[in-house]
């Protein structure tokens, strides 16, 4: 590169660092995908990249790149991280009045394959809601976590919750994503740990006030419950993907195993779409090749 491009690269770096405020394995990451742009164009147009020539890239030169990469081996996931390292520089060139950034119309983000919901074990979620509680507070923790995965609700779901919620019956009525309602099944065990939170918090509960409290009497707040469920996993050696999210992912995940069909997962999960509720199947699937590596002779 020539020094001119050198300057700005530098520039941009700083300016990333110190005003956009990125990490520093951002800022190198992005770095090192920069460099690797110039190679590359160095490399294609057979001289150095100067200032002038960076104004003339074309999306077929950023599209050769992208190619050039996943020739290479590299996955999406850090061949979208490229291109978003990119899209930083050249926008930020076109602001300083080089080029003006239109080589990126058209370039699409390489697809990223959706994330395997990651569920507990069985065993996990049985020391996770066998865990002693010593104050009102771990009951009330005894509650939601038993309410996620007993139900399988959305953390946000059952903090919204009223007192008035938890009648007699046998089921409850949530609000979910998009202001919709679906009724799911409350077991004995949810109905006892709720029962067993009530008696021992020491503020009240009025019908429409809410049912999970903050230490100072307030609805409790999202950020609270999973500080708590980190320090309880930690004191009970369980992985770090046990969080409340999990918990709705292990409901779902257990249920498949026992043999419940999607359609009635959907349902109780209150997913708008039948293909959300398929990526269980996908963990299913893996439990199961993980159990049969392990227990066929030939695949020893």
């Amino acid at each position: 590169m020539t020094p001119d491009t050198a300057r700005f690269l530098k520039d941009w770096h700083d300016w990333l660092a110190h005003e956009r405020g990125f990490s520093g394995h951002t800022v190198s990451g992005y770095r090192r995908d920069a460099d690797d742009f110039l190679a590359f164009l160095e490399d294609y147009t057979g001289e150095p990249v100067s200032p002038a020539g960076l104004a003339k890239i074309e999306p077929r030169d950023i599209r050769a790149w992208l190619a050039e990469r996943a020739r290479g081996g590299m996955g999406a996931a850090s061949r979208a991280r490229g291109l978003s390292a990119l899209r930083s520089w050249l926008r930020w060139l076109a602001r300083r009045g080089v080029g003006d950034a239109a080589a990126l119309t058209g370039i699409r983000t390489p697809k990223l394959p959706r994330p395997v919901p990651k569920a507990l074990a069985q065993d996990e979620t049985d020391r996770l809601l066998a865990a002693p509680g010593e104050d009102w507070q771990d009951r009330r923790d005894l509650a939601l976590f038993s309410l996620l995965y007993g139900a399988g609700l959305r953390i946000g779901e059952a903090l919204a919750l009223d007192a008035g919620a938890f009648g007699t019956g046998d089921t409850l009525r949530v609000t979910g994503k998009g202001r919709k309602e679906r009724v799911v099944p409350l077991l004995p065990a949810v109905r006892e740990a709720a029962a067993a939170y009530r008696r021992t918090c020491p503020h009240p509960m009025p019908p429409g006030g809410p049912f999970f409290l903050g230490a100072r009497g307030g609805r409790l707040q999202a950020g609270i419950a999973q500080l708590r469920l980190r320090r309880l996993r930690a004191r009970l050696n369980l992985p770090e993907t046990a969080t409340p999210h999990a918990l709705r992912h292990s409901f779902a995940t257990h249920l498949l195993g026992a043999g419940a069909d999607l359609r009635s997962i959907q349902e109780l999960l209150g997913h708008a779409s039948l293909a959300t509720t398929q990526r269980y199947t996908a963990v299913d699937v893996a439990r199961l090749e993980k159990v049969f590596r392990a227990a066929h002779p030939r695949a020893r």
